[in-house]
């Protein structure tokens, strides 16, 4: 491997005609090193330390590394001294940097404020994407958004600008697509107070989703936690065409592995199909990877990833990249966990869905699976965009058959929204025709936003509990998670498949074989859908949308109103009292799955997620209650009567009783939503037992100092009754690897014994004895 790489001495933001592009001026060194920071000063991440970490763990292992494995290994605190075993030993890493959605990034910096420290140590950023409803059209509903979440807005931004943060404002695009086209790069270790944070995976990043104690960790200069994770192969063979997109590759993926096959495992894809697909593709596909569970999904760095680079100003990362390629991609001869192999040119489009993301259907079968099961074959709306399928090539494509639709006398029978992912993508397309293309088919062009996708949608086509059909490019698909209405049947999709769906308005339509009925009555058949990968002129930036931190900041005041319905500056929670956790009352005994959406719904409430008082309202309103088969609708077990899940466990809190929450398989799947964790423990929750835990909900809940715990015999979870107590035992020796037990005390005075496992680490425990993370870090000051 080369010895030199770059040194970044200016770096400079051009905007004007063209893309917004980072100019770098660079001196070759002796020792060198790459300052990756984009836009704010900060740390500086070196390939060279990169491969020196890579070389000394391999030769500990004394093995070929997978390429996921070289990135994770490669950011290791102590490389020579980290226990290294997949799916067993926690690993402390070195992240080069932290991105924070507005929705989460106000209880990050809330946090973060809390812990005292005048600076973040990393180089982070703050996006303002989840803030915005969809209602009228782009224009119209960004200025509604910044009247309505003014508060919010200038919190964001003063926080940012006092602690070294930036800042992208409203308007400029969601996260993910920001950091794929400004801080993604091959070899970066990044996390994101986002779950679908793995979509930078498309460029070669290993870019994972956190709670926001994690970013608060790592703004602060911790060293990061992440159980070591197992890696799942996924060999690509063949290559993509017609009516096959990347899309379909994770929907497929999905269907094989389920929503929790992924748990514990980074994805990583590899073989000679890889090269037929473009690097928005690339990260498509590994954005919806949290859908299974997965840590997180990674492609290996190649040609495409390059021409990305390239086009979005970063033409000497790209070479740098190309002199370290040997550090970016797998060794010959690695080993996967597990490994599942795609022939490309085999699949076919794919449809998954309704009210699960894993339910997969071939397009052309999904019309007679609707009618067998019931679900309502008129297509309502179709809605393509969203972090997963914004780029300039799905627009193009989707245009590409609006234009065919067209040129034929036809518009919509759906109704049809665009969601573009950034500024840069909105003003690109604008100028290239496809938004107007996509207009003039019945498209409403919505704001660079999340929107719809995650349930910011003021819809008002069917009313709630009106049976009917949507099909989106999104990439989560649970009950009511788009428009709060739970008889809503949402399919995902690939933006292409979208548009056929939305043109035809039926279910009962396969593009590649049906026809459709032009204005003068003639029978035509869509040709499949073209796109250039990238625009033939540079990118359009737009609007300039960021605000660098300032190099002072001590004049900078960041203000809560103690008044404020929006923030709410944090109380420390209470310390561990050394005792076991004696008769508390179980709240609620959860049936099926059981998301964040189920435990925090978003939608209307995202207005109160800097307000932890405020937002614990929706606590668990959304879960099945075993006992009566009811939502948000429990027995307060003190006054016999019934009430919403937050009033009863209020009530059970102003009387000084803890409680627990029982719950089924992979509890906590989906968004990375900390308020999930918050939420419990500011009502008084301790215990959430539970046959198995998502990934990051795990986590999120051991930082606010809860026992997340597990059945050691999953068919214990049928011995708990809704009525019943539970003591938690064994807590004076708690430690790595020893299980606690649980007594289960009936209301008719018999009781069961059942032992309980968890995950905790020595530091975890810590954190629990001090009441949470933030007060261990405190402590250690």
């Amino acid at each position: 491997m080369a010895s030199y790489c770059m040194t970044v001495t200016r770096l400079r933001l051009v905007l004007g005609e063209g893309a917004r592009r980072l100019h770098v001026s660079a001196a070759f060194n002796a020792k060198p090193k790459v300052a990756m920071s984009r836009f704010e000063p900060g740390t500086s991440i070196s390939y060279e330390k990169l491969h020196e970490n890579i070389d000394i763990v391999r030769k500990r292992l004394n093995r070929p590394l997978t390429l996921s494995e070289k990135i994770v290994y490669g950011h290791l605190d102590d490389p020579v001294g980290q226990d290294i075993a997949r799916g067993r030993t926690y690993l402390r890493l070195r992240p080069d940097r932290v991105a924070m959605q507005d929705a989460t990034a106000q209880m990050a910096m809330l946090q973060f404020i809390s812990s005292g420290l005048p600076k973040v140590a990393v180089p982070s950023t703050i996006h303002c994407d989840h803030l915005i409803e969809a209602q009228i059209g782009g224009v119209e509903d960004l200025k509604r958004a910044k009247e309505v979440n003014q508060e919010v807005y200038n919190f964001l931004a003063t926080a940012g600008a006092k602690y070294g943060v930036g800042f992208w404002k409203p308007g400029s695009g969601i996260i993910h697509q920001i950091i794929l086209e400004n801080y993604a790069y091959p070899g970066v270790l990044l996390i994101g107070t986002d779950s679908h944070t793995p979509n930078g995976g498309g460029l070669g990043s290993i870019c994972i989703g956190v709670g926001g104690a994690d970013a608060v960790d790592v703004m602060a200069g911790i060293p990061w936690e992440l159980k070591c994770p197992n890696v799942i192969g996924v060999k690509l063979t063949g290559s993509l065409s017609g009516w096959t997109s990347p899309k379909d590759v994770i929907l497929k993926v999905a269907g094989i592995l389920t929503v929790k096959g992924g748990t514990g495992a980074i994805v990583e894809y590899h073989g000679p199909g890889v090269d037929s697909i473009s690097c928005t593709g690339m990260a498509t596909i590994c954005n919806m990877g949290a859908e299974i569970g997965a840590t997180t999904s990674v492609f290996p760095y190649n040609h495409r990833m390059k021409t990305y680079l390239n086009k979005t100003g970063r033409a000497d990362i790209a070479a740098l990249a190309d002199e370290h390629k040997d550090d970016l991609v797998p060794d010959k001869g690695c080993e996967y966990d597990q490994v599942i192999e795609i022939n490309l040119s085999e699949l076919k489009p794919h449809i998954n869905g309704p009210f699960t993301p894993d339910l997969a259907h071939p397009v052309s079968e999904i019309g007679a699976v609707a009618e067998k099961n019931g679900w309502p074959l008129e297509v309502k709306v179709g809605l393509i965009g969203s972090c997963t399928n914004s780029s300039y090539e799905d627009m193009g494509r989707a245009a590409s058959l609006a234009k065919q639709a067209l040129d034929k006398g036809l518009k919509c029978k759906a109704a049809f929204t665009v969601t573009p992912g950034s500024e840069q993508i909105r003003a690109t397309i604008e100028r290239d025709g496809f938004s107007k293309i996509l207009r003039d088919v019945g498209g409403v062009v919505l704001a660079n936003a999340c929107g719809p996708c995650i349930g910011q949608w003021d819809r008002k086509d069917v009313k709630k509990g009106e049976k009917n059909t949507i099909v989106t490019s999104y990439n989560r698909n649970f009950t009511s998670r788009n428009d709060a209405n739970p008889a809503t049947h949402a399919f995902v999709t690939s933006p292409e498949i979208v548009t056929a769906l939305a043109i035809a308005g039926t279910l009962k339509f396969d593009p590649e074989t049906d026809y459709l009925t032009a204005a003068n009555g003639e029978k035509f058949k869509l040709e499949p859908p073209n796109g250039d990968e990238l625009p033939a002129l540079d990118f359009d930036p737009g609007q300039d949308t960021y605000q660098h931190p300032p190099a002072e900041s001590g004049s900078i005041m960041v203000d809560v109103s103690p008044t404020s319905t929006r923030l709410q500056l944090l109380e420390p929670f209470d310390k561990w009292n050394g005792k076991d956790l004696e008769d508390l009352q179980v709240l609620i005994k959860v049936k099926g799955k059981c998301t964040t959406d189920h435990i925090s719904a978003a939608g209307p409430w995202l207005k109160f997620r800097g307000h932890l008082d405020n937002i614990s309202n929706n606590m668990l309103i959304g879960a099945i209650n075993i006992e009566n088969d009811a939502v948000n609708k429990i027995k307060n077990r003190l006054t016999g009567e019934y009430g919403g899940v937050p009033d009863v466990a209020r009530h059970y809190k102003a009387n000084g009783l803890s409680w627990v929450v029982v719950g089924d398989d992979n509890y906590g799947e989906g968004s990375s939503r900390e308020h999930a964790a918050l939420e419990p423990r500011h009502l008084g929750g301790r215990v959430i037992l539970v046959k198995s835990f998502a990934r990051i909900h795990e986590t999120n809940l051991k930082k606010q100092g809860m026992l997340p715990l597990t059945f050691a015999d999953p068919t214990d979870y049928d011995k708990i009754r809704p009525d019943d107590k539970i003591s938690f035992t064994g807590l004076a020796t708690f430690a790595p690897g020893k299980p606690l037990k649980g007594v289960v005390k009936h209301g008719d005075g018999s009781q069961d014994i059942i032992t309980l496992n968890h995950t905790f680490n020595e530091n975890q425990v810590e954190w629990f004895h001090a009441g949470s993370a933030l007060n261990r870090m405190k402590e250690l000051q």
